[in-house]
């Protein structure tokens, strides 16, 4: 399955991070998984944190590339076709979003590896210190991190977005995001005419 390998493959990257000679670039980076897998990991720390296990605190961050933190037509909208993968909106409404669910620090900024001019991201900081605390804002901010960006993909259509805001809906009791309704295309063909 899918979640179980990228799990592993985070837990096979921190057992080998002292080997890793941690550098900013992508041989820091981790945490590529689904939004309950990047709660797991989170709270995995924070408990090893309170336990003593980690010195802490740990930082989590992420500055675009991502399901919700980016909007660029060129890369992480380009799958969104209903005209909005021109709009920073998703981007904006991530940072604001991040912020009241606990992140430490949130970051709007320009660039992000298509250029200036070409995309806006919406970055965050969440700092674990083994408190409950900590715990209650890493479970609440990574859940809408993710789930903000499900949201705009399926209110665009998006199959896979739409299968996953379905899923989320049937299993967290809590989750409750307005479902697209789509027309046929004739009716929309018609009104050109």
């Amino acid at each position: 399955m899918l979640v179980d390998a990228q799990l592993s493959d985070n837990l096979r990257w921190i057992e080998q991070a002292e080997e890793n000679k941690l550098v900013v670039g992508s041989q820091a980076r981790i945490l590529y998984a689904h939004a309950e897998g990047r709660q797991k990991i989170a709270l995995a720390f924070n408990a090893a944190i309170k336990k003593g296990s980690l010195a802490g605190p740990v930082v989590l961050s992420r500055d675009h590339h991502d399901v919700s933190g980016t909007d660029s037509p060129f890369r992480e909208t380009s799958n969104i076709y209903d005209g909005s993968m021109f709009c920073a909106d998703m981007a904006v409404q991530n940072v604001i979003g991040d912020s009241f669910r606990g992140a430490t620090w949130v970051s709007l900024h320009n660039g992000g590896g298509c250029g200036w001019g070409e995309v806006i991201n919406g970055g965050f900081g969440l700092v674990l210190d083994g408190t409950a605390r900590a715990a209650k804002r890493a479970s609440e901010m990574l859940h809408w991190d993710v789930h903000n960006g499900i949201a705009r993909r399926a209110w665009a259509g998006n199959q896979n977005a739409l299968f996953m805001a379905n899923k989320e809906m049937q299993e967290n009791d809590s989750f409750v995001m307005t479902m697209p309704n789509a027309c046929d295309d004739s009716l929309l063909a018609d009104l050109h005419k």
